[in-house]
């Protein structure tokens, strides 16, 4: 897909994630909106995968983790929009009952959904048990996972990253959304993250940044984060967004991290996001 193919798809995700938020009264837009571009490159363009042949091992095939799965909106909406689970689904979310949980669980049988996640700091760590399986079994293929950069306040992230060092697993492409918010406000009002780039370095990481609303420069540091895989470094992409993207009242603020628009907000968000491939 060109960059603008990709841009009106990732407009529809974010539509997908307004609906689903203010239709269950409850969810993470924020997150989901500033994740909706690096979502859609992922699923459009970067991974290696099949819907139709989905499996828990992933065996043949790149396999993608969700860490931070308070963002489940966006994970649901490229999923559905990329075959996993008709679209008409997504009307569904956090209804009790419905696979499409508050955060993703792979209770019911979700296709494209491995290991529940959202109990943060641990996406890190399954990441590397199976880029270090798919090692073991002579898969060349990747994992990819993303996390919150609140999230990796978090002391299980950093032994993951040690672990992933000092084992050289280097199979796994990484991914931070870097916006600087979390629920209680910025990182830096609640835990500093310092010298974020010095620090994953020093743990042995290779370490690229890139503009996580710009689809030309995303698809340039991912492919120069799989040209450094299989040098003996995991890598991590710490991607600059914006939480709220795409819509002006929620844009750059920690207010909308955990809050659902009413139905008033909704239209208001809708109205700057133009319909592209149909709503569900």
């Amino acid at each position: 897909m060109d960059n603008t193919e990709l841009a009106r798809l990732s407009t529809q995700v974010r539509r997908d994630i307004i609906r689903m938020v203010a239709s269950a009264a409850s969810g993470h837009p924020g997150g989901s909106l500033g994740t909706a571009d690096l979502m859609t490159l992922l699923y459009f363009e970067i991974l290696e995968h099949d819907p139709v042949t989905f499996t828990d091992n992933g065996k043949g095939q790149d396999v993608f983790y969700l860490s931070n799965g308070h963002i489940s909106p966006v994970w649901y909406s490229v999923l559905a929009r990329s075959g996993y689970f008709p679209v008409s689904e997504l009307s569904t979310f956090r209804a009790l009952g419905s696979r499409l949980q508050g955060h993703p669980t792979p209770v019911k049988g979700l296709p494209g959904v491995r290991v529940a996640s959202g109990s943060l700091g641990q996406g890190l760590s399954t990441a590397l048990g199976h880029a270090l399986g798919k090692r073991l079994d002579g898969d060349t293929h990747k994992v990819y996972v993303l996390m919150g950069d609140g999230e990796t306040q978090e002391g299980q992230v950093w032994e993951a990253a040690m672990f992933a060092a000092a084992h050289r697993i280097d199979n796994i492409i990484a991914f931070v959304d870097w916006n600087n918010q979390q629920i209680d406000g910025s990182c830096d009002q609640v835990i500093s993250l310092g010298d974020y780039q010095g620090k994953w370095r020093a743990f042995g990481w290779e370490v690229l940044t890139m503009d996580g609303h710009d689809f030309a420069d995303m698809k340039r540091v991912i492919a120069q984060a799989q040209s450094l895989c299989g040098n003996g470094r995991p890598v991590i992409i710490l991607t600059r967004t914006d939480m709220g993207h795409g819509v002006d009242f929620m844009c750059g603020t920690n207010e909308w991290h955990g809050k659902a628009p009413s139905a008033e907000q909704a239209q208001r968000a809708l109205a700057q996001l133009e319909e592209t491939i149909g709503d569900y």
